[in-house]
């Protein structure tokens, strides 16, 4: 049981620590990671969300209330359907015990700031549980680590206000350092960014009583990965469902 009682959500404290874009390193090789970057994106094909209902009701049992909000992962990217992407997952598995009330609310590319506005657009019903899987794509945006983790202790504040949901489940980073897609040294530079906000935003959980941060590290072989060797592939999300589920019935 979690100790720090209060559910005021505080900003992380500002971070030290050795790999920031500041130090003398990256800032010599800060050229190469933007040519780097601007390659990747170039060659790397843009998958769509893929298609399937984004809310609805499923199951039977006890009335669940779930939420899942983020950026492409938590959107499907990857999988062929929203059945077989990570929601789809979710409601798969609390289905047989639950009437599960869910709604998707993710979007490619969204940035922190872009889901806190977007979030503040729905309407206010409480869910019993949330699923927060965003932040790399303010880290590869090249903002500072200080600001990333802000903006993700500011998302849950909003989650809170607007929603006041029983447990909130923050997803970490993806496997950055194990993704095939991406060259080094911009592979090591990004994947030290993504387990040093892990790291501070499992830090800040660890004093939420109604937060827990969910690490990722699943398997990358690229049988696993979407054809962009980013995303998830179905196998991947499913296991992430199951991860998400298990941390909520663990609580």
């Amino acid at each position: 049981m979690k100790q720090d009682k209060n559910r005021q959500t505080r900003d992380i404290p500002p971070q030290k620590h050795p790999f920031s874009v500041g130090s003398l390193a990256d800032l010599l090789l800060a050229p190469l990671y933007l040519a780097q970057g601007v390659w990747v994106r170039f060659k790397t094909p843009r998958l769509p969300e893929p298609p399937g209902l984004r809310q609805g009701v499923s199951g039977q049992g006890r009335s669940l209330r779930l939420l899942v909000t983020g950026d492409s992962s938590a959107a499907g990217v990857g999988a062929p359907s929203q059945n077989q992407a990570l929601t789809g997952r979710m409601v798969s598995r609390l289905a047989p015990k639950n009437t599960v009330h869910w709604r998707l609310a993710a979007q490619t590319g969204w940035r922190s700031r872009e889901l806190r506005l977007y979030l503040a657009k729905l309407p206010r019903v409480p869910y019993d549980l949330v699923l927060l899987a965003t932040g790399i794509n303010d880290l590869t945006s090249n903002f500072s680590l200080d600001y990333c983790l802000k903006k993700k202790t500011r998302l849950v504040a909003e989650l809170r206000n607007r929603f006041t949901p029983k447990f909130i489940v923050v997803s970490g980073m993806p496997p950055v350092h194990k993704f095939p897609a991406l060259p080094q040294p911009l592979r090591t530079f990004l994947g030290k960014r993504a387990k040093a906000h892990d790291q501070a935003v499992a830090k800040f959980c660890q004093t939420q009583p109604d937060c827990e941060h969910l690490p990722l590290d699943f398997s990358q072989d690229p049988k696993t990965l979407a054809t962009d060797g980013f995303h998830p592939g179905p196998q991947v999300y499913d296991l992430w469902a199951k991860a998400v589920v298990r941390t909520w019935r663990e609580k």
